[in-house]
């Protein structure tokens, strides 16, 4: 008989894990408390208590070629970065090739998951519902939670001296929506996020000023790289992370350095981080540095305090007139479905195996689904953890003794302390490919460059020198995707595909490159033979 698994949330985290469960004959009941699919990447008007909400102009921060899924690729005519609309189309048609809208109860709010009774021989849990004003109760095998981490709003007003004398409008970043109704206000942005630039570039197209406060600055990254390529496809290489892993840190923080700031100077423009040598999760933003130079947008340091009117900053400067603050000050976790003890969140980090499991536990049966966030796509993240999970509720995998258990967590915040600083916005911080890699190991998923070097050179040099992205995890072991190592070889073309709009005459010319570069050959012999004539 097929176990019976309870996936609290219908957004990326909770589909994968449907389908990971239906991959591994399990029996899997979705509970989403709203009436549709896509968790944080469905926009709303709205804002409801208990689900995410984004602003009307989200896009994601990673490309489709890193965020699918493993043996689904995004179709070749999307753009390489999507709008939320696109990106909830693209679950959409997931959803419906693997047929996993019939697993999920909507309108469907969990009250309580716990324990049964029997739990030290069983494992399961009684999942307590309401949907309509009516409670129900079922017992599960498993349990997979998967109800996101950017819900419950963080703001320290306690910070913010005199923020109780200040007249004009405040709210956190959930909030916004669009720039409409802010024309002509003077606006003070706080916090230095993806979110705080991308709102305060959006609202300096229509505010009279726009100010961003940070504390400890930030590196500022463009989606463009190297030759117009996603800066992830190029950033996110197994030689590059291979790279970071063995060089002494310092030349790696100082490679680091040049590399952000080859598109600008941060310090010239006040984003320098405070420490600049910590690995933090950058900002990517096309528009900041533009604005910045414009003069629309003006950095500032920390807040010291507020009048009626007027901000006061760090440096002793005051900005008069402030109509409205933002706070984009991030999210604190709470699983108030959960027993307090099991998943504890704290300014250490999160007391969970692999930020997937309780350790203390009898039983593992139940498991975080997407409480992380990597320096990458979350989507490849997330499918991971969800197919390692189902293996071990099905008995395919084992987790290690609870003491070993509670020895990684330490370790690992202790590294990730060590990267990513002690910061409340990085307590779920991790490096990438080293991440995935894990996962994959503990499925038989990760692929074997050795032996790929001497069965398929191609493939294998595509594997270590080319971007890290899912299809590598498809190419062996449980879950193996027939179709992973031509996803590999042509991604490529369906990154080219929805920019290639305007059809060009194949140019006979030699490139601009290639032409400098025998120019300059042919000069040194030109001056060598002059020389030696001589």
């Amino acid at each position: 008989m097929a176990k019976k698994v309870a996936v609290i949330g219908a957004g990326v985290s909770g589909l994968v894990s449907l389908k990971c469960c239906v991959d591994e004959g399990l029996e899997p009941t979705c509970f989403e408390r709203t009436g549709d699919i896509g968790g944080l990447w469905r926009f709303q008007e709205n804002v409801e208590d208990g689900r995410a909400s984004i602003y009307r102009s989200v896009i994601t921060n990673t490309s489709k070629e890193m965020s699918c899924f493993s043996d689904f690729p995004m179709p070749e005519d999307f753009p390489n970065f999507l709008h939320n609309s696109k990106l909830l189309e693209y679950f959409r048609i997931f959803a419906k090739k693997f047929d996993l809208l019939k697993y999920i109860q909507f309108q469907t709010t969990v009250l309580k998951v716990k324990r049964r009774p029997d739990f030290s021989s069983s494992g399961q849990w009684e999942v307590v519902t309401q949907s309509a004003g009516k409670e129900q109760s079922a017992i599960f095998d498993a349990v997979m939670v998967c109800s996101g981490h950017h819900i419950l709003p963080h703001i320290p007003l306690q910070s913010f001296p005199g923020i109780e004398k200040f007249k004009g409008q405040y709210f956190h970043s959930r909030q916004y929506k669009r720039p409409a109704g802010f024309e002509g206000k003077r606006i003070l942005v706080i916090g230095i996020g993806n979110s705080a630039s991308d709102i305060a570039v959006e609202l300096s197209k229509e505010a009279a000023q726009v100010f961003i406060s940070t504390r400890k600055g930030s590196w500022v990254m463009s989606r463009i790289s190297e030759e117009g390529y996603p800066w992830d496809m190029v950033f996110h290489t197994r030689f590059s992370s291979m790279l970071r892993n063995v060089l002494p840190r310092a030349i790696v923080k100082w490679m680091m350095e040049q590399q952000m700031n080859r598109w600008f100077n941060h310090e010239n423009y006040g984003l320098q981080p405070q420490n600049k040598y910590l690995l933090k999760e950058p900002v990517l933003n096309d528009d900041l540095p533009s604005r910045l130079l414009c003069g629309v947008i003006k950095v500032k340091p920390r807040v010291t305090g507020l009048t009626e009117t007027s901000a006061m900053f760090e440096d002793e400067t005051v900005e008069e007139d402030i109509d409205v603050i933002v706070f984009a000050t991030g999210y604190t976790f709470a699983f108030p479905f959960l027993e307090e003890s099991l998943v504890e969140v704290e300014d250490i980090g999160v007391s969970l195996y692999k930020y997937m499991f309780p350790p203390q536990l009898e039983k593992a049966t139940l498991a975080c689904i997407g409480l992380i966030q990597p320096l990458g796509s979350i989507f490849p993240t997330v499918e991971l953890q969800a197919r390692w999970a189902t293996r071990v509720f099905k008995g395919l995998c084992s987790l290690p003794s609870q003491k070993a258990m509670m020895e990684d967590i330490v370790k690992r915040n202790e590294k990730r302390i060590d990267l990513f600083g002690t910061s409340q916005s990085q307590i779920l911080q991790t490096n990438y490919i080293d991440y995935l890699d894990e996962l994959a190991s503990e499925i038989g998923a990760k692929p074997d460059l050795v032996s790929l070097l001497f069965q398929d050179p191609t493939l294998a040099v595509k594997l270590y020198f080319g971007p890290c992205n899912s299809y590598q995890y498809r190419l062996a072991g449980p879950g193996q995707w027939e179709g992973a190592r031509r996803a590999i070889l042509t991604q490529k073309q369906r990154i080219l595909k929805p920019l290639q709009t305007r059809s060009l005459k194949a140019s006979s010319a030699l490139p601009t490159s290639l032409l400098l570069t025998l120019l300059g050959l042919l000069a040194i012999l030109m001056a060598l033979f002059s020389q030696i004539q001589f």
